[in-house]
């Protein structure tokens, strides 16, 4: 007995290869490979057992066959030498056995433990920045690999051993992973209720262009969702910017969203702005088709909610503006200067350049300040000052300038003599009309008498 013991030992070994670990979730899909082989004459796929139930096997000729019963009716492929499944249920996980033969040679059979992964968050409707969020990443296995969370930044909750509990922000929102063992994540979305980001740097317009303030709710989030939330109040704020550059602090309401019945903007101040006209779709933005100098400052979106939580996103607007000295309008030989501004220094990032009519031999300029000492006529047409950061252009400001040719002495000496002799010729057709108007008005006068004896009421028409 002790014999045979000792021969059947080492066999025991000889078949059974190295086990390798598979997470997955209910309802999922997986591929389960075997080991990388060159030429096989058939594989079987078993479970639970060595010799447990069959599941599938394949041979090198390309036949195959199926297990077709509960629990695994319509959950099982054999393309290659993988075994797929979907849809996994509970009584799907557990021990997977691969075996191989290659013409009278049995190779070491290959186990794989798939393993069930329970992933959960809550609450699961969106959350408002300063809510508390949780999310569980765990294993149903004896053996505990190493998890952890990524946040959408991609950065590694430390000591979390699967479970998070976070107070999130408008940062949070997006998507967070689950990593387990080093090699499977799964993806849990959260929703975080917030306003579009505000831009990183100032939203540049110009006089020529339109203005568009932003402000939107997440493409993801629906304005039930927002009414879920206990939304009270959205409106727009205006804070201009003063002549010495700087924001005020005196705030002036421009609209109010009026949540009762149907969605709609109630205007608080007149600046010719208009808002998105369906707010439901979570377009918030202003709008107007050209900008203007006054429309400079801090624009603010503002939602408030019953549990007193707020959201808000500032907008800061700059108006690139051209001014024209003398002006617009100019004689041939005069002196021009142009100004760009947007009323305050520019970035080191940024720069304006020129673009002159395609007549004019006036060079590009790369300055806020074009001086032309004398213009003439190739000059007239429509001057632009571009705001570019680096090859792109951001906004960019026109204004078109009229220049008439320089009259000479002879024209002008033409023209005074013109001038005189039309008005010599109406002040004579004047005083001919006028004497014809007196002598018409003598000619109709009635004539008068006084009788020798008169009548009580004095004069009488003859």
């Amino acid at each position: 007995m002790e014999r045979f013991v000792l021969i059947l030992f080492p066999a025991l070994i000889s078949t059974s290869g190295a086990s390798k670990s598979v997470y997955a979730q209910v309802g999922g899909r997986v591929v389960l490979k075997p080991p990388a082989i060159n030429t096989y004459k058939y594989v079987y796929w078993r479970f639970a057992k060595e010799d447990g139930l069959q599941l599938a096997w394949r041979n090198h000729l390309g036949g195959t066959g199926i297990n077709k019963d509960e629990p695994w009716t319509n959950k099982l492929t054999l393309p290659d030498e993988s075994l797929v499944i979907t849809n996994l249920q509970p009584e799907n996980f557990g021990t997977y056995f691969c075996e191989i033969t290659s013409g009278s040679q049995t190779l070491p059979i290959h186990s794989i433990e798939l393993i069930k992964l329970n992933v959960s968050v809550s609450p699961a409707e969106p959350l408002l920045p300063g809510e508390s969020l949780s999310l569980s990443c765990t294993a149903g296995y004896r053996k505990k690999p190493e998890i952890y969370w990524l946040n959408p930044r991609g950065e590694r909750i430390k000591n979390n051993q699967g479970t998070v509990t976070v107070r999130v922000t408008s940062q949070d929102d997006g998507m967070w992973i689950c990593v387990v063992a080093e090699e499977k994540q799964v993806k849990m979305p959260v929703k975080v209720v917030g306003l579009s980001p505000a831009p990183l740097v100032p939203h540049y317009t110009s006089t020529s262009s339109p203005i568009t303030v932003p402000c939107s709710i997440p493409p993801l989030i629906t304005w039930e969702q927002i009414k879920a939330k206990g939304i009270h109040e959205v409106h727009w704020q205006f804070f201009p910017e003063t002549s010495s550059g700087l924001i005020s602090q005196d705030a002036q309401r421009l609209f109010s969203l009026s949540l009762a019945g149907p969605l709609s903007w109630k205007r608080d101040q007149h600046r010719g702005l208009s808002p998105a006209r369906d707010p439901k779709t979570g377009n918030l933005d202003l709008t107007r088709k050209l900008a203007r100098v006054e429309d400079r400052g801090d624009y603010m979106c503002t939602m408030k909610f019953k549990n007193g939580r707020t959201l808000n996103r500032t907008v800061h607007v700059e108006v690139l503006q051209i001014i024209s000295s003398p002006g617009p309008h100019l004689l041939s030989g005069q002196q021009l200067n142009l100004t760009c501004s947007v009323g305050q220094p520019l970035p080191s990032d940024l720069h304006l350049q020129w673009f002159r009519p395609k007549q004019s031999a006036q060079p590009g300029l790369k300055s806020a300040r074009l001086t032309i000492p004398e213009v003439s006529t190739d000059d007239g047409g429509q001057w632009e000052c571009g705001l570019l950061q680096g090859e792109t252009r951001l906004t960019s400001a026109a204004i078109t300038l009229t220049i008439e040719p320089k009259l000479s002495v002879w024209m002008l000496v033409i023209s005074c003599s013109a001038a005189a002799i039309v008005s010599l010729l109406l002040l004579i057709l004047g005083l001919i009309i006028h004497r014809r108007r007196r002598r018409k008005m003598r000619h109709l006068r009635p004539q008068l008498c006084r009788c020798k004896k008169p009548k009580p009421k004095g004069f009488y028409r003859t």
